[in-house]
């Protein structure tokens, strides 16, 4: 294998829980909390998520109070305990595949460690070999570059032996950070503008799993 350890995104990487979760929690405490503001739409949370990232939107762009977002992560939590999303169709295959090679799959992410180890256990019926979740203190979540580093201490590797993986701007910067490969999962993009400059800004580009999957398990050449 190119890569002895995959450094994953969940959502929207792994599992499609944007449309489903996310982003219906968020305008459902929105209206609590900004009832006069005009309801944001689908495309405007995705793009603030990709830039300046979820905690820029909270704290950055919509002022919320330590109350607020106290609020805010009760009604989000709710709704991710309720719901365990789907796996992209041909993932979880991929995931038993690279796992059952000897390579290392750990999740650095935006949701909690409780919910990624659950919606791993139900799909893939093994547990990540580490989890970096939303759980954690703010410098140790992405875009820092704690994970990666802490990843390449615990398990004795070298940065050209891990490869991040993200649909949005904060893992690549946190790659960006490390000098880690970066690869853009783009079978989730729908805003042209986001496509584009991961296209642009990514070491890899993958608009399908397959293609991500004859990558990662394949020869590690890189045609697509």
């Amino acid at each position: 294998m190119k890569y002895r350890c995959l450094i994953l995104d969940h959502d929207d990487t792994a599992v499609k829980s944007t449309p489903d979760i996310h982003y219906p929690s968020f305008v459902e405490a929105l209206k609590v909390l900004r009832p006069e503001a005009e309801p944001l739409s689908f495309e405007d949370f995705v793009s603030y998520c990709f830039d300046p990232g979820f905690l820029g939107l909270c704290k950055d762009i919509l002022k919320f109070s330590d109350d607020e977002q106290e609020y805010q992560y009760k009604i989000w939590s709710s709704y991710t305990k309720a719901k365990s999303p789907d796996f992209y169709e041909g993932f979880t295959e991929l995931l038993k595949e690279y796992k059952n090679l000897g390579g290392i799959i750990c999740v650095v992410s935006h949701s909690e460690s409780k919910q990624i180890t659950r919606d791993y256990m139900l799909n893939c019926n093994f547990t990540p070999d580490l989890i970096f979740g939303w759980d954690l203190e703010e410098h140790q979540r992405k875009p820092n570059p704690y994970p990666v580093l802490e990843i390449m201490k615990r398990f004795k590797l070298d940065v050209q032996d891990v490869l991040v993986v993200d649909d949005l701007k904060p893992g690549l910067d946190m790659a960006r950070s490390c000098n880690a490969a970066f690869a853009g999962a783009g079978w989730s993009h729908i805003i042209p503008e986001i496509k584009n400059y991961m296209k642009k800004s990514s070491d890899y580009y993958f608009s399908t799993v397959e293609s991500f999957k004859e990558f990662i398990l394949g020869d590690g050449k890189y045609d697509f």
